[in-house]
């Protein structure tokens, strides 16, 4: 019986192993390649443009997805580290970054925040004094924001603790300002970090990732009329980081590691691929997307949903580099 329990596990695992070679050798019909290089894609609520960085801590670009002429919004800004860059449904756009960078940590961390950039040609990052954790969920749909807080951006906070803010972005006097901060949800320690991701349902609930310990994560989301939290994913112990939602609401792409349970490896945010979750509260309706860490060292990442549902735009990555460090931007066709 041992023996042949350690034959099914060798067949199970060996012959999941990964492959040689690079996944944009072996694309898909309905996976095309529009960027080689770039990372953190944001689709205009109009689904005409993409903008993205060139890298982390760089300058950030858009492409008009008919012409797919690139051009830059911030190469005339002397120095520029931004990490994110966002589309606004006026056509502006909000940054994400720190003013300069200093070292990896403290520039993505401690010194992350809010930026507002207008779509005139010519213009510079405005400061909107706000900062931030990590990425934040901008509304496609009018003029609403959330992000989290740690005590890294916020001394108030105790050590290990987080916060999920919502806010309004009020563009009346010419210049953009954040108004109506309200704190909907805390996490008092480590055991869940908080990071805003995707308004939905008109902007009444919204998905947030809760990083848990040992480089794990779930799927959350909040009701913000009543305040009621669920856990979406429901997989303790396996990473699953909401990024995309559809527009329907019922459904959120995820960045997950389940598939390393077949193919081998520690999991955790530097072996993931993109799967589509169904936001029904079971967590069992999965269903992969992407296969681009089949490939030995590769990892697809970043995933964004067109307001009209058709596609999807995401990035090609190296497993072993940071979160959100990507290598191009790709668009996947839904059938």
């Amino acid at each position: 019986m041992r023996l042949l329990v350690s034959f099914l596990l060798c067949v199970s695992f060996v012959c999941a192993q990964r492959k040689p070679g690079s996944p944009l050798e072996n694309l898909p019909r309905h996976i095309e390649m529009l960027t080689h290089f770039g990372e953190r894609a944001d689709i205009s609520p109009d689904n005409q443009r993409i903008a993205f960085m060139n890298k982390s801590f760089g300058d950030a670009f858009v492409i008009d997805l008919k012409t797919r002429v690139i051009r830059c919004l911030t190469c005339s800004v002397p120095g520029a580290a931004f990490l994110r860059v966002m589309h606004l449904i006026t056509g502006d756009y909000i940054l994400i970054g720190p003013e300069r960078f200093t070292d990896i940590r403290a520039s993505r961390s401690r010194d992350n925040e809010l930026w507002f950039l207008s779509q005139q040609p010519g213009s510079t990052p405005v400061r909107l004094n706000q900062k931030m954790s990590e990425g934040a969920a901008v509304s496609k749909k009018s003029l609403r924001i959330a992000f989290s807080q740690t005590s890294a951006q916020n001394p108030e906070l105790p050590a290990g603790a987080s916060r999920l803010i919502t806010a309004q972005m009020d563009l009346s006097g010419g210049a953009l300002k954040l108004v109506n901060q309200k704190v909907v949800h805390e996490s008092k320690d480590r055991s869940c970090v908080i990071e805003a991701q995707d308004f939905h349902d008109n902007d009444t609930k919204l998905t947030f990732s809760c990083y848990e310990p040992n480089d794990t994560a779930s799927v959350m989301g909040i009701d913000l009329a009543t305040g009621q939290v669920t856990n979406f994913s429901k997989a303790p112990g396996t990473y699953n980081e909401p990024e995309g939602i559809f527009p329907d609401g019922q459904y959120t792409c995820v960045e997950a590691d389940r598939q390393a349970q077949k193919l081998g490896g520690k999991g955790g945010h530097r072996q993931i691929d993109i799967w589509k979750l169904k936001l029904d509260g079971t967590g069992q309706d999965f269903t992969r997307l992407t296969h681009f860490n089949d490939y030995e060292g590769y990892k697809a990442s970043n995933p964004m949903v067109s307001t009209d549902g058709r596609f999807m735009a995401f990035q090609v990555a190296k497993a072993a580099d940071e979160a959100g460090v990507g290598y191009g931007i790709l668009l996947y066709w839904f059938r």
